[in-house]
């Protein structure tokens, strides 16, 4: 006579542990995943800024005067200034949301030719970051630099994430670029 055969309870709950451990492991997995994809608006669009800034930074530009014949005036590169406001103008307006900005948030100090608009920089797509823009000292000379910064809480529990690209001129007069985006809580 032949034995049933089935499965005894120890080896059921062994699956069934096995099976929540996998689970955990790849809901974390998961969710990490996702974390990181949101974040990459912002480290892909502060490495936008900084490109832009030191391509903004090697524009010749000249004195605003009027030259006679055989007159010289020295070309100036200079740092783009300062943003007078962030877009959006609040991080509560990317608490755990998206924010759709205008074309004119981002012309704000076009007038002056400082900030997003010196940088040629805009969003057109929905955002999820804060972005701000801070030139400091004059632009001009050595050590002088610029911070682009995004801020974001993606979850909406308060806890505010930060990245930042950094350029600053070099004693070769030349504007150099932070190798990597500075990130301080990337995950909230």
């Amino acid at each position: 006579m032949k034995a049933k055969r089935g499965f005894t309870l120890v080896e059921m709950m062994i699956v069934v542990v096995m099976v929540g451990v996998l689970a955990t492991i790849a809901t974390h997995g998961v969710r990490k995943w996702i974390a990181n994809s949101k974040t990459a608006e912002a480290r892909n669009s502060l490495g936008q800024m900084g490109k832009l800034a030191a391509a903004a930074y090697q524009r010749d530009t000249m004195a605003k005067i009027i030259l006679l014949k055989g007159q010289t005036t020295a070309v100036q590169h200079a740092i783009c200034g300062s943003a007078s406001a962030s877009v959006p103008a609040s991080i509560t307006s990317v608490k755990g949301a998206m924010f759709q900005s205008k074309a004119s948030d981002w012309q704000v100090d076009a007038a002056a030719n400082k900030g997003f608009a010196c940088l040629h920089f805009s969003m057109s797509d929905p955002q999820r970051f804060m972005y701000s823009y801070a030139m400091s000292g004059t632009g001009t000379t050595v050590g002088d630099s610029f911070t682009a910064t995004a801020n974001g809480d993606l979850n909406g529990d308060g806890v505010t994430s930060t990245f930042t690209m950094t350029g600053k001129i070099t004693f070769s007069s030349e504007l150099t670029l932070a190798p990597a985006v500075g990130e301080v809580e990337p995950d909230e």
